[in-house]
């Protein structure tokens, strides 16, 4: 099949193995030439107003809409809607891990002084004394979380129990929305907190908000582009690979000088993936005994993007699995010690991976809700307040961290909010970034922000 003829290229069959790509390479060709002659006929014109009386311009700017279609045709999503300036800002990385399902805090951590009144409800899944880890103020540790002992002697790792906000309800859907949007979608526009975090902390590179995942997760979505990937080599142009280069050199020239905003977010995903292209093409070995499994993969990624100098501000990622209605587990082989299991050994392995880079990176941990404090059956029903995981290169205030008041009234049979939920993550970005009190009030619209003590 021979293609229409170009007037820049008389056979588009040159150009490319598809209809798209050839069209694609031949329109550049074709702004190339018109910029060049635009800019020897402005060299004949003594000022501006008489290039304007002319009423001859740069044709690409009624072009641009259907150029822009051409390059959604041939590029991700990602790269489309990649957005950021070009500088490196410092201050490191805020990793934000999901737990989907409702993790049982009680099955994570609890208050050994209470383990008469948990015997009596939940008698299968009291934490053991023989295979827990103490923490301060008299609580305990599940032992799936050894791995991470080495963090937590050193005042890195530490748990806010009874988290919760009034706007959460016992619905998946609703309740992990609320959580990842910073409050309702009526409140927040249906922005994601990070994203909205992603404003305050100002310009980066594309890489500065990442999901790590194959969706973008609601915490991200938004106006600054975040980019979603399972691999830092899945992040490409879709078409034939040996034409990758004169497609993005075509994309750069179409999109540069347009004064249109499509431009800025053109350039940022040609950035991105040049960055991408170059650690793929460097490979990834972790750090020296290192070995990651399960959702560490996921943690690797990140560590390749962080460790390259992609400057990853905030990133994203999720776990699912703890929607424990039955065959819970809590002892060493169950279930949900098995999924923590998984979970600590990740966190281990990434900042083992990360070496002195860990310092500059703070992992939260969170989940939709928590679970009543009564077993029913072999598991737990959904309930109100969890629990938030803190991992942080900075020094923590202690391993038990914010209010507890204990047992004695429960929240309709669940554990009470006793640390509210945007509050701590609040003061989990406040801690790793700086930001005063007014800037994360920009984070969580309509809430009076109150710091809750988390860093030394």
């Amino acid at each position: 099949m021979r293609y229409p003829l170009h007037p820049t290229c008389p056979d588009l069959r040159r150009l490319g193995p598809t209809r798209a790509d050839a069209l694609l390479r031949a329109e550049a060709a074709a702004v190339a030439a018109e910029d060049a002659a635009e800019r020897d006929r402005f060299r004949t014109l003594n000022d501006e107003e008489e290039a304007q009386q002319d009423g001859r311009g740069v044709t690409r700017r009624t072009f641009v809409a259907g150029a822009a279609a051409t390059v959604t045709a041939l590029a991700t999503t990602q790269f489309v809607s990649a957005r950021a300036s070009f500088a490196a800002t410092p201050g490191g990385t805020l990793v934000h891990v999901f737990l989907y399902g409702g993790l049982d805090g009680l099955s994570l951590i609890a208050p050994a002084d209470e383990d008469d009144l948990l015997a009596k409800v939940r008698p299968d899944l009291v934490l053991p004394d023989n295979d827990s880890i103490a923490l301060d103020r008299n609580f305990k540790l599940t032992g799936a979380f050894r791995p991470l002992e080495k963090h937590l002697k050193a005042g890195q790792l530490g748990f806010v129990p009874a988290v919760s906000d009034p706007r959460l309800s016992r619905s998946h859907f609703q309740a992990a929305d609320a959580c990842n949007l910073g409050g309702l979608p009526n409140e927040t526009g249906g922005r994601g907190f990070l994203d909205s975090l992603v404003d305050v902390l100002g310009p980066g590179t594309a890489f500065r908000s990442v999901g790590i995942g194959s969706t973008l997760p609601r915490s991200l979505v938004g106006t600054n582009g975040a980019i979603s990937l399972n691999s830092v080599g899945s992040l490409n142009l879709n078409g034939d690979g040996r034409f990758r280069d004169a497609t993005a050199e075509a994309i750069k020239g179409l999109f540069t000088g347009i004064n249109h905003p499509v431009e800025e977010s053109v350039h940022a995903g040609l950035a991105a993936l040049a960055t991408a292209r170059k650690l793929a093409a460097q490979g990834y070995e972790p750090a020296e005994g290192v070995t990651y499994e399960g959702v560490g993969n996921a943690f690797r990624q990140l560590a390749h993007l962080i460790k390259g100098g992609a400057n990853v501000r905030v990133a994203t990622i999720g776990m699912g699995g703890y929607d424990t209605h039955e065959n819970q587990g809590t002892r060493d082989g169950g279930y949900l010690y098995r999924r923590l299991g998984e979970l600590a050994s990740a966190l281990a392995a990434f900042f083992d991976d990360l070496g002195d880079k860990a310092a500059d990176v703070t992992v939260m941990v969170s989940s939709e809700f928590g679970r009543r404090v009564a077993q029913n059956g072999s598991g737990t029903d959904h309930g109100h307040g969890g629990v938030v995981t803190v991992l942080s290169g900075r020094k923590l205030a202690g391993s038990l961290l914010g209010d507890w008041q204990g047992l004695d009234k429960l929240d309709s049979g669940d554990v009470p909010e006793f640390n509210n939920m945007f509050h701590v993550y609040g003061s989990v970005a406040q801690g790793r970034f700086g930001l005063t009190d007014a800037e994360v009030e920009k984070i969580f619209p309509r809430q009076r922000y109150t710091p809750v003590k988390l860093f030394a």
